[in-house]
Parts: C-alpha cells; structure tokens; sequence
C-alpha cells in the first residue's frame, strides 16, 4: 500500500487529499490512513498545511537528521545520502540534536562548502528529555543547562516545576513547550540525580542524557531467578559433551561475563581441532519473554569506566550463562578442524556442555607468552596447550593477512578510578599476543558460522562492512599523493590495495598520519540480513557469534543456527526470519552506535576529569584531526584536546580539508600526524573539553606579558620622577581621563 500511495502521487506531480489517494488507491480507509502516517513518519512524505500529502521534490524539501553544533548551527544529513546541507543558527526554525527534519535549500555553498537550508518542519524528535544542571532563580522559577553542548540552549523551569530541584542540582527536563524562532524551550524536572560532582553524577548523566536504560523490569528479574545458578542434568541431553576436553577462558582481569571458553587439540592426521564453545544463552532467554524484550531494547551492553549497563540481568550475565571455571555450562560450539595454511577444512557448530578448567587473564597469559617462570609453573596444565593455540594464531594471522585483512591497531585507553570515581589516572591499554589470539580465534568462528549459514540457507543477520565510496578513495589519494604513496586500482578497489599502502608506510614517519586519515575514508560496519561481505577482513562470509551475553545479534545467530540444527527451519518459520531481520539489523546497528556514543562520552569527560589535575604540564602529542577552529592533539595515552587556531599567533591560518592540514600565509603548516608539543591550559567539566597551546607560542606570550609588565613598571618610575609633570596634566584632566578609560576597560566583563 505505501508503494502505491507514493507511486500516485509521483504520478499525479502534485499534493493530493486523502479523499484523492484513497479513491485512486482503492484500498480500505483504514490501511491508506495508516500507511500514510508511516510514510509521514519516516519523512517519505510531508503533509502539507492544507492536510494534503506530497512528495518532499515535489515541494522542493530534503529530508534527513539534524546534527547541531555548540555555536547554534547545525548541518542537515539527509536521508538519502546526498551532501549534507548547512543550516545557519538563524535557520534551525527550532529543531534540536538528532531531531528528524525537512528543511529549503536557501543558497548554494559555492565551492568547497555546503549549500545552506533553512528547517521548514521537524518531523519527528530525538527525545522529549535533556538533562543538565539546574540554575535557580528564585521565586521566578530557573532554568537547565543543557549537559549536550549541542543544545545550544537553555530550558526554562517555571515556578513550581522545580518539583523539588535546589541550585546546582543535575537534574533529567521533560520538555512541555520546544523552542521556536520566537518562543524558548520551556521544561519542567521529571527526576532529580543529585549533586553535580557526587560520586558517579558525571556518568549518570551521561546514561539520562542518551535515555539508556540501567534498571531492569521487575518481570526481567524475576524470570532471570528463576532459572537457579546450576545446569539441570535434563538440560544436558542430546548435548555433545566435552567436559573431559581441556578448556579455558581468556579475558581481562576485571570480566565477569565470561561468554567464550576455547579448546584445542590435534587430530591423528595433524590438524587443529579449535573448539569455540559460546555461553548457549538462547537456552534461557526465550524470544518474546521479558527477558528478551528488555535484551532487544538495549541490544548491547554498555561499558563505562565505572559500572556496566549489561544486555542481561546479572543472574544471567555473571552467573547461570558465564563460562565461571568449574562449573558445567550449557555452551553452542564451533568446532574447526584447521590446516597448517590456516584454512578450515572441516568443521561442526552443535549444542554443547562443558566445564572449563582454568579462569586465565590476558596478563597472565602475555606473561607466559613472555617466558614468565612463575606463572608456568603455576599454569603447567594447560602451558603446552597455550602453545600451541599460540602457533595456531600466527598461522590464522598469516592467512587473514595474505587475502588482504586491513588491521587499524586503534590505541585504547585504560582509565583508572580511585575510591570516590575519580579518573587519577589514563594509561595506554597495550594488546598482547594473548588478546590477539583470542582475537583471531573469534574471528575465524564468526566467518565459519556465516559461511556455514550462508551454505546452508539460514536466516541469519550478518555483519557487513561494505568497500569505501569512490570519492571517499579518490579524496584520499589525492592526499596520499602528496606523501608519495598511492591506492592502485581505486575504481575497483580490493581490500589488499588498501593493506599494501599501510604496509608500505609502516615504520615510516607518516605511518601514524597515513592510517589516521585511511581509517576516516573506511565505511561504518553495520548488521543486515543480507551476506555482503566484510571489507575490512576481506571476508566474504561474517556475522557475530561469539557474545551473545553483551549483544543481541549473536544471540540472534544462535536462535537460527539452534532452529536448524533441530530441523525447525520450515517454510513459515523461515519467512518469519526473513520478515523481522530487516527492522531488528537496523535496530541493533543503531543501538550498537549509541552504545559507543555513550562509551565514548564517558571516556572524554574522564579523560577531562584526569587533565584537570595536569593544567600547565608539557606533553608530547600528535595531531589527530584538524578543524577550522584549529587542530586535536592526541597524547601517548590518548588523552586529546584541541590547539586553537587563535591560539597561534604568528600568522592566519586556513583550513585545507582535503589535505587534513592548517596552512598559514606565510607557509607554516599544520597537518595531522605531525609531532607536536603542547602545555595543557584549560580543562572543562561541563563540556568534556580540553584546551591544549602549543609550548612555544605558549612562551612567546609570556615573553610578550613579561615585557609589557616591564614596560609598564618602567613608566610608572619615570611618573614618579615627573611628578610635577603629572599633576600638572592631572590639572589638565589628561592623565586622569586616560586612567578613568583605562580602568573601565580592565573591569569589563568577558
């Protein structure tokens, strides 16, 4: 019905009634009235003043999501995929961060910028809450601070929608009254947090703000009781058993929710036989019970330096599903038999019980790795096994990387918290061979599941990467020719033309700057139900099947790949997968974005929180991301903050996007990866931003202060001397006049 309804109107080249479309459609009222309201909703068409509907060309209208910016304007992204559009704080017409709208084009960008919009209508919003901290003002009721800095404004709370909110008070807005061109955004408190700068506020807030959920409906936590803490013996049958198989688990220190255990053994023709045993959470969570309800509208857990926000109760993640050492655990295996070029030659994924052996770390096993005499002897049960999965990962690694795997070593921060949630410290979180064999163990179950899904016709929902656009390609060359480097066969590009150039460059002083901006040309991985293939890993075959305890596409996996191993996979169960994998792909992509947004949110105002203790120390960086405003400076532990360009003092500078660098007039440039050293100046909480400048201009400033207080000292004695002089223009009201500007300008507030 929605494909007829848009195909009249196009026809028909102009709004039509409802009364038009229904008798052209010929359709019950019912379903054209509901169809129309989709199509309004997802900005497929406008409803005009009038009540008519038409299609956003026909009134000269793109649709797509607003992206706001602290100064007050914002960028349209549209949601076709077309050029984003630039929309002047004059012309956001009311609409707020995230908000879906259709907006005029007013005038063309000319070359090198956006054409500039106007918002017309705000179709749907981001959320009717903010959170921020409360501004009292007395008997005249207050106001929030917006938390966002890109809700360039204030909520105003009138009298007696304070419901009990006292000054400073971090609090969640329920917003009654959105702002437009001449009324403001109008709010009343739906839920007091506390104190700002209580233990733990910073990351609440963050939480309120993205609208996650951290508490469980009751009926949640009640059915995760009643499965126990133990496996039923009943629960067993059928499964294949490998509790007399040596098995261990691998993660941090600090993991409670141990969702894979790993085996390995050698066949009597010399094969690896790797066993990827994956916590069978399906077994309990059942689709459409509470429990998977409240898994799907999270679809990822949520990690922060202080807590978790888990997908599963704790029942689950941290007891009845976590692969805890010594306890049989109900598990869904891979089991592959490897050759020594790394290629699977065989394989079998089966409902399963194990009972691992040891609880390892990756410290303790990079330690081992590392010739530890203590901790192997302490671990001599399983050493010779870790050995050999040791061997197994380079051959794995070797294979990934002769058909063209592109690996970013991103850096990764580990923030450390003292007793009362302070960040004191933030260290560089080093990989070690043990976290990349667990690594390369995962991945080769996730590419056999989905190639056996793939094989075998199943449902599933994949996770697909999809090759960079062309332009995206054709920009980077254009600035990886100016370092001498370059992507051969751009127009049809093969993940190894990208993996040559980062090899080429590895080692060499632009490696750093190569890999940065090769990254930002890179696509966005997403979850759809159809097999498109993984860019990145050169993969043409790859899903998520490893942690169903933390994310909800794997625990999707495991129901599909569970509903054909017990020969469920009929005609109509097979369209009902096929039916609900495009709106649950797109769901769990989306959750997967805000759960990193929140991650990354928590992590920037930690990092904020640790640099306001280092203000006026020097450090070592390199520049990370150059902007009009002036260029990131990422620190060895990635800590980043941004030199501001009117900060440098000896020239104008102009932005080259293109070739992701500053260039002053006189020829000084700044580009990123190039080697910098800043002093930290200015770290704010409110905003999660901190102010590096660079040293030198940093010391050409207090060179200049310290001369001009000199000068200054020096003419005061010489007034001194003069003094007959100087009472003689005070008479005058010379010197006078001039001490009375001077010390009005000194007073004025910034």
């Amino acid at each position: 019905m929605k494909e007829t309804i848009l195909d009249i109107i196009r026809q028909t080249g102009r709004p039509m009634d409802g009364e038009e479309i229904l008798s052209a459609a010929g359709g019950m009222l019912e379903d054209v009235k509901a169809a129309l309201e989709e199509l309004a909703s997802t900005g497929r068409i406008m409803i005009t003043r009038r009540g008519k509907a038409a299609l956003p060309e026909q009134l000269g209208l793109t649709y797509g999501r607003v992206q706001c910016n602290a100064r007050g304007y914002g960028f349209l992204i549209p949601a076709d995929g077309s050029d984003d559009l630039f929309i002047t704080a004059e012309g956001m017409g009311g609409a707020l961060h995230g908000d879906m709208a259709f907006v005029r084009r007013t005038d063309r960008g000319g070359r090198g910028h956006s054409d500039r919009c106007e918002v017309v209508s705000v179709v749907k919003r981001a959320s009717d809450k903010l959170t921020g901290t409360y501004e009292s003002d007395g008997e005249f009721g207050g106001y929030v601070i917006p938390d966002d800095p890109r809700v360039a404004m204030d909520a105003m709370i009138p009298p007696g929608s304070e419901k009990g909110a006292k000054h400073g008070d971090k609090v969640v807005v329920r917003i009654l009254q959105y702002p437009g061109s001449r009324r403001p955004m109008i709010g009343e408190v739906a839920e007091v947090l506390g104190k700002a700068g209580e233990k733990g506020m910073d990351i609440l807030s963050i939480i309120r703000r993205l609208e996650l959920p951290d508490e469980f409906p009751s009926a949640a936590i009640k059915q995760a009781k009643v499965f126990g803490q133990t496996v039923n013996e009943e629960d067993v049958k059928g499964r294949r058993d490998f509790r007399g198989i040596l098995t261990v688990t691998i993660d941090g220190a600090d993991a409670k929710d141990l969702d894979d255990a790993i085996s390995l053994e050698r066949t009597p023709t010399g094969l690896f036989r790797l066993g990827v045993h994956i916590a069978d959470v399906s077994h309990y969570v059942r689709a459409g019970g509470a429990i998977d309800k409240e898994a799907y509208k999270r679809g990822t857990s949520v990690y922060f330096p202080d807590r978790v926000l888990p997908m599963l109760p704790k029942e689950l993640s941290n007891g009845l599903c976590s692969l805890n050492p010594n306890e049989d655990k109900l598990t869904l295996s891979c089991v592959m038999d490897i050759d020594m070029r790394g290629k699977v030659v065989k394989h079998s994924i089966c409902e399963s019980v194990i009972c691992s052996d040891r609880r390892l770390t990756y410290e303790d096993v990079n330690a081992m790795f590392d010739g530890d005499k203590a901790l192997r002897a302490q671990y001599s049960d399983v050493l010779p096994m870790l050995m050999e999965m040791r061997e197994l990962m380079g051959i794995l690694r070797a294979r990934r990387d002769a058909r063209g795997s592109i690996d970013f070593d991103l850096p990764e921060a580990k923030i450390i918290l003292d007793k009362d949630g302070q960040a004191r410290d933030v260290k560089l979180y080093v990989r070690g061979e043990a976290n990349k064999m667990i690594e390369e163990f995962m991945l080769a179950a996730n590419e056999t599941v989905a190639r056996h899904g793939l094989d075998k016709d199943i449902p599933l929902m994949y996770r697909v990467h999809h090759a960079p656009e062309d332009s995206r390609i054709e920009e980077l060359n254009e600035f990886l020719n100016t370092l001498g480097y370059n992507i051969r066969k751009a127009d049809n590009l093969r993940p190894v033309a990208v993996q040559k150039v980062l090899l080429k460059a590895a080692g060499s002083p632009e490696e750093s700057v190569i890999s940065r901006v090769t990254l930002r040309a890179m696509a966005k991985a997403k979850y759809s139900p159809d097999c498109d293939g993984h860019f990145g890993l050169a993969a043409e075959c790859y899903c998520h099947f490893t942690s169903p305890i933390r994310r909800y596409p794997d625990l999707m996996v495991h129901r599909a790949i569970k509903d054909a191993i017990h020969g469920r996979l009929n005609e109509k169960k097979r369209k009902s997968w096929l039916s609900r994998l495009p709106e649950a792909s797109n769901h769990c992509s989306d959750r997967e974005i805000a759960a990193v947004e929140a991650e990354r949110a928590a992590d920037d105002l930690k990092k904020c929180e640790y640099m306001q203790y280092h203000l006026g120390e020097e450090f070592d960086g390199i520049i990370s991301g150059v902007v009009q405003q002036g260029f990131f400076v990422e620190l060895p532990n990635t800590v980043e903050g941004l030199v501001r360009v009117t900060s440098l003092l000896d020239d104008r500078y102009f932005l080259e996007e293109k070739y992701h660098r500053l260039v002053g007039r006189g020829g000084r440039q700044f580009r990123i990866g190039d080697s910098v050293k800043v002093k930290a100046v200015a770290a704010n909480m409110e905003t999660g931003k901190i102010d590096f400048e660079l040293v030198e201009e940093r010391r050409h400033k207090e060179r200049t202060k310290n001369s001009e207080r000199k000068k200054s000292f020096s003419g005061s004695t010489q007034h001194k001397k003069d003094g007959k002089i100087a009472k003689h223009k005070s008479k005058r009201g010379g010197t006078r006049g001039g001490r009375k500007k001077g010390n009005k300008k000194a007073g004025r507030k910034p």
